[in-house]
C-alpha cells in the first residue's frame, strides 16, 4: 500500500485550560493510504501528558520512516503492520493514524460502516459530553450558555485542578452548576492536577452533587495512591493519563472504576477494541475521550461507541475550520452514518 500525508492546523473556537496548560490551536496530520484503488483515511492529532509529549514533527518523521516499509504490505495484513509497530518504536499518534486509515480501507473494501461490520448498534450510544475549561467562574458561566447554543449539550465535563487550589476549583464548579440545564448531567476531569489529600477532599465535596464520575485525579505516576483515594470517594474514579494501552489496565483494576480510552493513546481502533475487552473483563467502566481531534478521529471513535459507558468525544465541535464531516450529533449522540468505512469526508 501507498502512504500519504499532509498536516493541517484547525484553531479552537474556545482556548481549552487544563491543570498543565492551555491549547488555542492544533497541527495534526491526515494520512492517506490506497491500495486496489482504495484510499483509507487516518488521523494523527499530537498530544503532551506532563514529559510525555507526541509532536507533529515526531509523528511526520515517524511516517516518512515508514513509508517504504509499509509499500510491501497489504492493508489487511494487520498484523506485519503491528509487527512494524514494534520494530521502529512507534509513537501512538502514528500509529492511530495509519491503524484508522487501514480499518477505513477495509470497511470500504467491504462496503459497510464499521459499527455495522463489527455488528455493533447505534441506538445502544450514550450522549457525548462537551468540555468546559479551567476559567474564572464567569467565564465559564458564559461557556456553558455557549455550549448550550452550539449543541444543546445534555452532559458538561469540568476541568478542575486549578493551579490557584481547590477553592477556585469550588468556585467554577458552583458557578457552571448554577448556570446548567436541571437535566443535564456532569463529570468532573482534574487531569492529574490534585494532591492526593485534595482530591479526597474534592471527591467528599463534589459527592453532594449529581457528579457521574471523576477523571485522573492524580497525577500519572501516582497510580498507586489511587488504592486508598478509591476507598475514600463516593464517587467513581476514571483513569485517563495513566491509562494508555490493555496492558496498564490489569495494573489499575483494582484501584479505579473505569477507563478513558482515547485513540490517539492507544494507537488507534485496533488496540481501543483490545482495551474494550480487556477492561470488560476486569469489571471496568468505558468511556472514549479525544484531544484536539477533528472529525475524522472522533468518527472513528464513535464506530464502537456504542461499547461505551460514556463519551467525551466533543475535540471537533470546538473546531472553526474543521476539514472533515463524519458522525452528526442528534439528540446529543454523535451518531455514525452508513458510509462505508469511517463514513468521513471532506466538508
Amino acid at each position: 500500500m501507498q502512504i500519504s500525508w499532509t498536516t493541517f492546523t484547525v484553531p479552537k473556537r474556545f482556548p481549552l485550560t487544563i491543570s498543565r496548560g492551555t491549547t488555542s490551536l492544533s497541527n495534526n496530520v491526515w494520512v492517506q493510504i490506497e491500495a486496489d484503488g482504495i484510499v483509507g483515511w487516518g488521523e494523527a492529532a499530537p498530544f503532551s501528558i506532563g514529559e510525555h509529549q507526541q509532536t507533529t514533527a515526531e509523528i511526520v518523521a515517524i511516517l516518512e520512516e515508514l513509508a517504504p516499509k509499509l509499500a510491501n504490505i497489504l492493508p489487511w495484513e494487520r498484523q506485519k503492520i503491528e509487527h512494524l509497530y514494534r520494530e521502529y518504536s512507534v509513537i501512538s499518534a502514528a500509529q492511530a493514524a495509519i491503524d484508522l486509515a487501514v480499518w477505513d480501507w477495509l470497511g470500504k473494501k467491504a462496503k459497510l460502516p464499521l459499527w455495522q461490520l463489527w455488528g455493533l448498534d447505534r441506538s445502544c450510544i450514550v450522549p457525548t459530553s462537551v468540555t468546559i475549561g479551567i476559567n474564572p467562574p464567569e467565564v465559564a458561566r458564559e461557556r456553558v450558555s455557549a455550549w448550550l447554543n452550539l449543541t444543546q449539550a445534555k452532559f458538561f465535563k469540568v476541568k478542575l485542578g486549578n493551579p490557584l487550589g481547590i477553592e477556585a476549583d469550588k468556585a467554577m464548579l458552583l458557578a457552571i452548576i448554577e448556570a446548567l440545564p436541571p437535566t443535564a448531567s456532569l463529570s468532573v476531569d482534574a487531569n492529574g492536577g490534585w494532591s492526593v489529600s485534595d482530591a479526597i477532599a474534592m471527591c467528599t465535596w463534589l459527592s453532594q452533587w449529581d457528579i457521574k464520575y471523576v477523571e485522573q485525579p492524580l497525577a500519572r505516576g501516582q497510580e498507586a495512591d489511587l488504592e486508598a483515594l478509591k476507598k475514600a470517594s463516593a464517587l467513581p474514579i476514571f483513569a485517563d493519563e495513566s491509562c494508555f494501552t490493555s496492558q496498564d489496565i490489569p495494573k489499575l483494576a483494582d484501584k479505579v472504576d473505569g477507563i478513558n480510552i482515547k485513540v490517539m493513546k492507544s494507537g488507534g481502533l485496533t488496540e481501543a477494541i483490545r482495551m474494550i475487552h480487556t477492561a470488560k473483563a476486569c469489571g471496568l467502566q468505558i468511556m472514549f475521550g479525544c484531544y484536539s481531534d477533528s472529525s475524522l478521529s472522533n468518527t472513528a471513535a464513535a464506530q464502537l461507541s456504542s461499547l461505551a459507558d460514556y463519551l467525551d468525544l466533543d475535540s471537533h465541535l470546538n473546531l472553526l475550520d474543521d476539514p472533515f464531516v463524519g458522525a452528526t450529533l442528534q439528540d446529543g449522540r454523535l451518531i455514525p452514518n452508513d458510509l462505508p468505512g469511517l463514513g468521513v469526508t471532506v466538508g
